[in-house]
């Protein structure tokens, strides 16, 4: 923790939109620095660790826009990840996919939040009026775009609401230098057949806007 025992924040996030939209909403504070991640887990690993070489920070979160499974994640709403999934990081079988941890390679392609964090911001979201849910959310290297790779997804991983492209690279990096870590996401279209005319960002950069002050005051 940091002398003036305010915590330092960082946040990862992939593209300028985001960025500009997150720093409005947290404003000028010092202790929060709004970091650029890169599009996907690899860019987003690297870039969260070099954040986490510079300084000394308290909680590492990945925040952006993100595709919600219908019914699961409504356009415009939030969601906080209990649990950041790689989900094509695995091999094909005949049988089906098969992930990396059932490999048995050692490693895993799913990493926790941090479960009181987690609860604070839920509940203060909530308090403060944005919609928001809790679920499991993916970490995609290409994309959903056909209705069979969105009901093979959600068969494997019922518990999913979202998928993004950063969450579990910014994780993993978190992981290794023992932060805390946390996604949270605002749903900008549903997954499944791209239709640019469903697509809502402004409604998306709204949400993170208001999203990204609840959690600067409620973390600091």
């Amino acid at each position: 923790m940091s002398m003036n025992n305010e915590r330092r924040i960082l946040i990862m996030t992939s593209v300028a939109a985001e960025k500009e939209a997150i720093t409005r909403g947290v404003g000028p504070v010092s202790s929060v620095d709004v970091v650029l991640a890169g599009v996907g887990p690899i860019s987003a690993g690297i870039q969260t660790t070099k954040a986490l070489l510079t300084k000394d920070y308290d909680v590492v979160i990945n925040m952006g826009i993100a595709g919600g499974f219908r019914d699961k994640a409504d356009v415009g709403t939030l969601v906080i990840a209990d649990e950041m999934i790689s989900g094509d990081l695995g091999a094909e079988s005949p049988e089906g996919f098969i992930t990396l941890d059932e490999l048995g390679f050692g490693a895993s392609t799913r990493i926790k939040a941090d479960s009181e964090l987690v609860m604070h911001c839920l509940t203060s979201l909530k308090l403060a009026g944005v919609p928001v849910q809790l679920g499991h959310v993916l970490t995609l290297s290409t994309v959903t775009g056909t209705s069979e790779t969105t009901k093979n997804l959600q068969d494997r991983e019922p518990d999913a609401v979202a998928e993004a492209m950063e969450g579990y690279g910014v994780a993993l990096a978190a992981q290794e230098f023992g932060k805390p870590v946390l996604e949270i996401r605002s749903i900008s279209n549903p997954i499944g057949p791209r239709d640019r005319s469903a697509w809502r960002m402004k409604e998306a950069f709204d949400t993170l806007e208001r999203a990204s002050k609840v959690i600067a005051e409620v973390l600091l």
